[in-house]
């Protein structure tokens, strides 16, 4: 039997553990993993691109836990009443190739990107960081608000998003989080003033959500939208003028706000940064940038964490996913009850027959 979480599981084990406590042992893991990147084997993901979006599996092993995620971005889907982005994601021992857990991973994908990005900017951002604009107010909005708020303690929200009805559903969902939040008429008066700017829009298009003009000395950008091949938020006058950090290079470069740039540009992969092996923000009036695409080991990082806590929690349940008959050499025994039944129906059939 495999443990099962489905999204509601997921969500009462962020109630059972507390929110606050949920969002900082997830950064906490998270640090962990990076810290051990060298224990994992890694590769980009592998993708499948169509006109009206993409489906991505994204694998990751530390040689004890196998982890994988099936994952869809298609920002058409609201006009189907369809979520942009689904996902599920497993678990398997690497000694027995057995899966161990298999999970919903649309909730916690937004759970795992939030808290990636809080990670990030608790070592780039400013220290005292507590004003953020949020640019796009789509699904991942109010996680990364309130990833922002539990690590970094940001109080200040200056948001925009074209869509009314976004902003209406992101300050009705933070209603009860005491953050104060101002509503801006673009992105340009949205990132004025704000410590940190986070840009998570969905559009597939090569677009300049944030200009060059539009960032004062000193700002951290956590760049969140921008995570497949021809999608971009940022210009490419701000990149060449800021410090960029990654999640792994070989993938951001193709699927990045850096793929506007050479092969060679300059950038810093976190784990760099968490380890102490490469220096973060240069100066108070330095930009940093986070160019975020999401990575397979943030992936197994909050799969794992879930698989603990359903067991510290009991919640989830199980599922009878593979076969497993009693002699594991004859498989073909599994069929044997499918026989018994055609043999017990049949002198029904013919005694009616008869009749």
């Amino acid at each position: 039997m495999v443990t099962f979480l489905s999204a509601r599981d997921i969500a009462r084990i962020v109630g059972e553990v507390g929110a606050r406590r949920f969002w900082l042992r997830l950064v906490d893991e998270l640090r962990r993993d990076f810290l051990r990147w060298d224990a994992f084997e890694k590769s980009a993901r592998y993708a499948s691109h169509s006109p009206r979006g993409v489906i991505e599996l994204m694998p990751a092993s530390d040689g004890e836990t196998f982890a994988f995620k099936f994952v869809n971005g298609h920002p058409g889907n609201t006009s189907l009443n369809l979520q942009t982005v689904v996902a599920f994601g497993a678990l398997a021992d690497v000694a027995t190739g057995y899966p161990t857990l298999i999970a919903d991973m649309t909730l916690a994908t937004a759970l795992r990107t939030g808290a990636t990005s809080a990670l990030a900017a608790a070592h780039l951002a400013r220290p005292g960081s507590k004003t953020m604009a949020l640019i796009g107010l789509g699904a991942q909005s109010e996680f990364q608000a309130c990833a922002f708020q539990a690590v970094l303690g940001v109080d200040r929200l200056r948001v925009f998003d074209v869509d009314p009805d976004a902003v209406e559903k992101f300050e009705r969902n933070m209603a009860d989080y005491g953050m104060t939040i101002v509503r801006c008429t673009d992105a340009y008066s949205a990132a004025a003033g704000a410590d940190i700017v986070t840009t998570i829009t969905a559009d597939k298009k090569f677009a300049t959500i944030l200009s060059d003009n539009m960032i004062p000395l000193g700002a951290h950008i956590n760049a969140v939208g921008g995570d497949c091949p021809g999608k971009t938020e940022l210009a490419r006058e701000l990149l060449l003028r800021s410090q960029i950090f990654v999640e792994y290079a070989a993938q951001t470069r193709v699927e990045g706000e850096i793929q506007q740039l050479g092969p060679h540009h300059p950038v810093t992969e976190l784990r760099d940064v968490l380890s102490g092996r490469r220096p973060g923000r240069a100066s108070n009036d330095a930009i940093t940038i986070f160019d975020s695409v999401g990575f397979a080991i943030e992936d197994f990082t909050i799969l794992r964490l879930l698989r603990d806590l359903a067991l510290e929690t009991g919640v989830g349940g199980k599922i009878d996913l593979i076969a497993e008959p009693e002699n594991p050499k004859d498989l073909f025994s599994l069929l044997h009850p499918l026989d018994a039944e055609r043999e017990e129906v049949a002198p029904r059939l013919k005694t009616k027959q008869l009749a």
